[in-house]
């Protein structure tokens, strides 16, 4: 009875068309109210969304500008101090060690030649940039590969090599790299891989090289080389020792003016006239102690000695035999030098990619100390049975006596 009353007065309600009007305008103000209130809270949330969302553009860019100057920090660090892979000499093997003071010279000549081959390896990457023409359109359609070098310059510190190899690069048949990458010796765990990367790219035809004087007086490095390929070629760039010795010291004198004498570095004791061998300037010189290692691994054809006194007084004629030894033609000539007055040696008329003439950086051609003369000649006299047994072993008398 009471649910058919409801319904009745309800279809009373809404059959009256006032009545239906107003609520059907009731029900469209409570969906506005709710609507209104909805919008109301929304709306009161929105500053901090836009300000978190300014913040957050305001934290992204931070964020960018600290990463920038966390890439520029990097590249900083990057150019002031070389890469494990970058152009750095070092010495033989870690000798027995004399004194505190032979401790500090090791490291300073370590230090010396940091610095030199960074230099000169970042004015190499600034020849690098503009390749030759023809290496240029060969390259920037991707062709050529990486491969591992066929030919190494391995030796030795202070003979040469840098000249050597830049000489070298103006061949277009050579590709090499300018840094030294010291795989051999250094960075041998890192795998063959890592070493291929190091390498430019080269076109058929083309030989791949490196340099790193360190590794001839590295005592794994032949059976480490041989390991990689039995068929690499191996370049040697020596020098008379004495001579070779007392540049090595020049260029550690140039970066730490502090050490010892060379005439107190050269003898155990100065009395007796004892030579300390265990300093490596002057191990790095008995040539035929080293080369005897090699040839346990190595054919002595696939060796060559270049003359570091030669490369001097005549680079295109040094340059024919390293050419006739790698197989290629003889392009490098007397044309592509002329010889410096001030630096007192040879420099390219034309460098690789460039129009200009080359020399070698303000590193090479130190003017050397006055050694005593009495220190020269026992420094003679202790090289020249060495000296003999190198001219042996090579079938080559470099006349250094």
């Amino acid at each position: 009875m009471e649910y058919s009353l409801v319904c009745h007065s309800l279809y009373a309600l809404w059959s009256s068309p006032v009545k239906k009007k107003l609520i059907l305008l009731s029900i469209m103000f409570l969906v506005w109210v709710y609507m209104l209130y909805s919008c109301v809270g929304y709306c009161s949330t929105m500053p901090s969304l836009v300000v978190d969302g300014y913040r957050g553009k305001e934290t992204g860019s931070a964020v960018a500008r600290r990463t920038e100057s966390s890439r520029t920090d990097l590249v900083s660090r990057l150019l002031a101090k070389p890469q494990p892979w970058e152009d750095i000499e070092s010495d033989y093997e870690e000798p027995s060690i004399r004194t505190a003071a032979s401790r500090d010279l090791l490291d300073n000549e370590l230090d010396a030649d940091r610095t030199d081959d960074w230099d000169e390896m970042r004015a190499e990457e600034q020849q690098q940039r503009a390749p030759e023409p023809s290496a240029m359109s060969s390259f920037s359609n991707g062709s050529g590969s990486k491969k591992l070098p066929q030919a190494i310059i391995i030796g030795v510190k202070k003979g040469g090599t840098r000249a050597l190899l830049e000489f070298l690069r103006v061949h277009p048949d050579i590709r090499a790299v300018g840094a030294e990458p010291h795989f051999f010796d250094r960075n041998y765990e890192n795998g063959l891989e890592w070493y291929r990367e190091l390498m430019p790219k080269t076109l058929e035809g083309q030989i791949t090289m490196e340099k790193t004087p360190s590794y001839f007086v590295t005592r794994e490095a032949p059976a480490r080389i041989s390991a990689m390929s039995r068929d690499t070629k191996l370049i040697v760039v020596v020098r008379d020792p004495v001579t070779r010795a007392i540049s090595d010291y020049t260029q550690t004198l140039s970066k730490k003016p502090d050490i010892p004498s060379f005439e107190s570095l050269t003898f155990k004791n100065r009395t007796t006239g004892l030579i300390d061998t265990s300093w490596s300037a002057i191990q790095i010189g008995i040539y035929a102690k080293h080369l005897d290692n090699w040839l346990q691994y190595f054919p002595m054809g696939q060796i060559l000695f270049v003359s570091g006194e030669r490369l001097i007084t005549d680079p295109a004629g040094e340059l024919g035999r390293v050419q006739d030894f790698l197989g290629l033609k003889r392009i490098i000539t007397d044309k592509h030098f002329y010889f410096n007055q001030t630096k007192g040696f040879p420099c390219l008329k034309k460098a690789e990619g460039s129009s200009k003439p080359h020399c070698l950086g303000k590193t090479k051609g130190r003017t050397h100390p006055n050694i005593d003369p009495e220190v020269v000649q026992r420094l003679r006299d202790f090289y020249r049975p060495f000296n003999m047994k190198f001219y042996q072993m090579t079938g080559h008398n470099f006349g250094w006596d």
